[in-house]
């Protein structure tokens, strides 16, 4: 086996994604009876009811980015929300047309400034997703002021602080991924984007 080959093979260990779920776990099961689970073939917020002991956040496959994107939902939804499945949200796929596209843009830079900002944690390198494989390449191209927004919103929460549940899976996530790098001097510039 080369050099490289290994280096990969600890890179792809370094980030599994059952990393992200003892972390979480670690987290918010105690407090909020709620756990983080791979494996399903769309991501999917269930609350709690008669047929689930817990509330479960699940993201794609065994995908480390899916898992930490869910989880930024996860941490930005009001106690409201977490008794809704899907955190009572709408979800449209590839399919939206580009008026249903800004709706869904101007609701998502929240879950994926904090997205990023996990990633930042973990040494993960965070890509900016329109979620519409239909979209024109125009279209993709036009995507600068959602990138913008998703800047200026890590931005803020660098400056002003994260909101608690949030700070608190950052911190875990920098203590298991060895980041010793505080958020208030997380670089966070347009060019970090593909």
């Amino acid at each position: 086996m080369g050099h490289a080959t290994e280096l990969a093979d600890k890179a792809m260990l370094n980030h599994d994604a059952t990393r992200l779920c003892r972390v979480f776990e670690a987290c918010f099961f105690d407090e909020f009876n709620t756990v983080l689970i791979g494996g399903a073939n769309e991501p999917l917020y269930q609350p709690l009811d008669k047929a689930h002991v817990h509330h479960t956040v699940y993201y794609r496959h065994d995908y480390f980015a899916s898992a930490l994107h869910e989880t930024a939902h996860w941490c930005l939804a009001g106690a409201a929300r977490r008794q809704e499945l899907d955190f009572g949200y709408w979800y449209s796929g590839d399919d939206r047309s580009a008026a249903q596209q800004q709706v869904f843009e101007s609701v998502e830079y929240k879950p994926q400034a904090l997205e990023w900002i996990f990633s930042r944690a973990c040494h993960w390198r965070f890509r900016v997703s329109l979620d519409n494989l239909t979209l024109s390449r125009q279209s993709l191209l036009d995507s600068a002021a959602f990138q913008a927004a998703i800047v200026k919103q890590a931005r803020f929460w660098r400056d002003a602080g994260l909101p608690e549940r949030a700070n608190r899976f950052y911190s875990a996530l920098c203590a298991e991924f060895d980041n010793c790098l505080p958020l208030h001097k997380l670089q966070l510039n347009l060019s970090d984007f593909d």
